[in-house]
């Protein structure tokens, strides 16, 4: 005897993907949403952590503004991502460009570029303390070999521990760039290059008129990520420095996590990380219409 099956009305049909939807989005809200609303409201309090919470209105925000201490953190995290970001896109797109030729040994070479962006930012961060200490580093030991006898304390010196942290992050890094525009430049077709060589373009142009152009998208979306983490830096600096020598390497996450945990002035902190988040906002935003503004001239 055949069954037959009652059709799902119209209503319950469209609801029944977001009862697949339901765990995941109580998830997200309990976890992510439910977080960034309560911080916001801590923003606004003076709360030590445990006690009593006592509004505090905008006082946490005008306080912000008068600490010298934000604007170092603020000085010092600008300066690690005005070098970071750019050294890192060229590296990426310079290794890109070498890695997409037809090489013998490219697939190899691909692995070892992006091999330190899968290790863990602590097992990097420890392992660059070791090279740079002043007493075993190998970094002395190869100094120390060439003949010179007064070697850097590299960490220790307020002019050099936040040039040595950029450039461990730029090395660990740049990988991650490298295979996002090897994607874009493997989807550029092949008969713009053609067109080209039969106009008799050089190397130079080719690059500048075609590919540099047609990678605007790619480079906007690296440039982006590569920046909000620049300005959300953090393991690597309270690792091999803790934010020291002074506050020569505090950046402004490292800042916001002195603020909650070691002084337990939450709600300050709070306020902090929205000041933050509003940074990153704005930079961010201007970038996308700059890039905007050329895909469209272009």
């Amino acid at each position: 005897m055949p069954v037959h099956l009652k059709p799902l009305s119209t209503k319950r049909r469209n609801l029944t993907p977001y009862s697949f939807l339901l765990p995941s989005l109580i998830i997200i809200s309990v976890f992510w949403f439910l977080p960034i609303f309560a911080s916001f409201a801590l923003s606004l309090t003076k709360w030590r952590g445990i006690g009593p919470i006592r509004l505090a209105g905008l006082a946490n925000y005008a306080k912000i503004f008068q600490t010298d201490e934000f604007w170092v953190a603020l000085k010092n995290t600008t300066y690690y991502s005005v070098v970071t970001v750019p050294a890192g896109l060229v590296l990426a797109l310079g290794s890109a460009l070498v890695l997409n030729q037809k090489l013998r040994s490219r697939n190899f070479f691909r692995g070892v570029f992006f091999f330190p962006v899968i290790i863990s930012m602590v097992v990097v961060a420890l392992i660059w303390s070791w090279m740079f200490n002043k007493d075993y580093g190998i970094v002395n030991t190869f100094l120390t070999g060439l003949g010179l006898s007064a070697t850097p304390d590299w960490l220790a010196s307020s002019k050099t521990a936040l040039p040595v942290i950029m450039i461990m992050s730029i090395w660990k890094g740049f990988g991650y760039g490298m295979v996002i525009y090897l994607a874009g430049l493997q989807g550029i077709p092949d008969m713009y290059y053609e067109a080209a060589e039969i106009d008799g373009a050089s190397r130079w142009k080719k690059f500048w008129h075609i590919t540099l152009p047609l990678l605007n998208p790619t480079t906007l979306f690296v440039m982006v990520i590569a920046f909000i983490g620049s300005f959300q830096v953090f393991d690597q600096v309270y690792i091999m420095t803790e934010g020291g020598p002074g506050y020569s390497t505090t950046v402004m996450v490292n800042y916001i996590y002195h603020e909650a945990f070691r002084r337990f002035h939450m709600g300050q902190a709070c306020a902090i990380a929205y000041v933050l988040f509003a940074i990153i906002l704005v930079l961010t935003i201007i970038q996308i219409r700059f890039f905007r503004k050329r895909m469209v001239d272009a």
